[in-house]
């Protein structure tokens, strides 16, 4: 049977867990906006590779040259990236990438990296061990570091595997609350993506004049065009895990609010009950001594 003070008491932690809830819904807030902006602060980089790209296909169509192979070899071996969370309270985020992924998952399948624990134990449940693990950055700062990881890891595999395509899967925002999951192909660069640019035109007078050998300057604008596209899922992965984490701090804020409304109810309730016993104790006390008088 409930009492005063154990209502009083559950009030007292009802506004306790309210305030981190707040406090968590405050710094999934900023940290949406942080990654956005930081996924718009690679817009003028991805412009500069694509243009120096666009220089290159331009210079091999005038030699006559078909489009360049951007890996080592069209083995049919294949990597695959899956980006989750390390974190949890964000509904369904990792299970759906999960099983997003796991159903990409084919015999050609050889390596798979997962970047976040939760993610890695929610596709381990589904039966395919991750071959890497890698930690995701709680922060912007960290994103470079984790990018740079993933880089030298994807090189490793395409020297050492012989792994012919390199695929990544994440969350991507949808509305304000919810994540969707996408995949892309990281290598070998998408033909479309190539046939594209080598048709663009190109905005100067005449093409750029570069020493570097073709090949070595294609490794390094495919380099970095990798890191682009790696640093941007990244960005969109974490802003849609907060997305998601806002949405469920949320729902658990409406609730907390429905049960401190019962628990003041019930309070209020039970001190009304409570004074008036208290009352009618002291009435017929009163009465006792007045009967005995008499």
């Amino acid at each position: 049977m409930e009492t005063l003070e154990s209502l009083g008491e559950a009030l007292e932690t009802t506004d306790d867990i309210q305030s981190i809830v707040r406090t968590m819904k405050s710094l999934s807030a900023v940290s949406i906006h942080q990654f956005e902006r930081a996924e718009e602060a690679l817009t003028t980089f991805e412009d500069v590779i694509d243009q120096g790209l666009t220089a290159l296909l331009h210079e091999r169509r005038a030699r006559g040259l078909p489009l360049p192979e951007t890996m080592r070899g069209r083995s049919a071996r294949e990597g695959l990236i899956l980006v989750g969370s390390d974190r949890g309270l964000c509904g369904r985020y990792n299970d759906t990438a999960a099983r997003f992924a796991a159903d990409r998952i084919g015999g050609n399948t050889v390596t798979l990296a997962v970047i976040g624990a939760r993610a890695a134990a929610r596709i381990e449940a589904l039966g395919r061990a991750p071959d890497r693990l890698f930690d995701l950055p709680g922060s912007v700062e960290g994103l470079s570091q984790t990018v740079q990881a993933v880089i030298v890891a994807v090189d490793t595999w395409t020297r050492d595997r012989d792994i012919g395509r390199v695929r990544l899967v994440h969350n991507r925002r949808k509305g304000q609350s919810m994540a969707t999951p996408v995949e892309r192909q990281l290598l070998p660069l998408p033909d479309a993506y190539l046939r594209r640019l080598a048709g663009a035109p190109w905005p100067g007078r005449g093409l750029p004049f570069f020493r570097m050998r073709p090949e070595r300057l294609l490794s390094w604008l495919v380099q970095q065009r990798l890191y682009v596209v790696l640093y941007r899922a990244l960005a969109e992965a974490l802003a849609s895990e907060h997305a998601m984490r806002l949405a469920t701090m949320q729902n658990a804020e409406s609730n907390i609010e429905e049960r401190q409304e019962d628990l003041t109810a019930a309070y209020r309730q039970k001190r009304q009950e409570t004074i008036t016993r208290e009352l009618l104790d002291v009435v017929a006390g009163f009465e006792a001594v007045g009967g005995r008088d008499a």
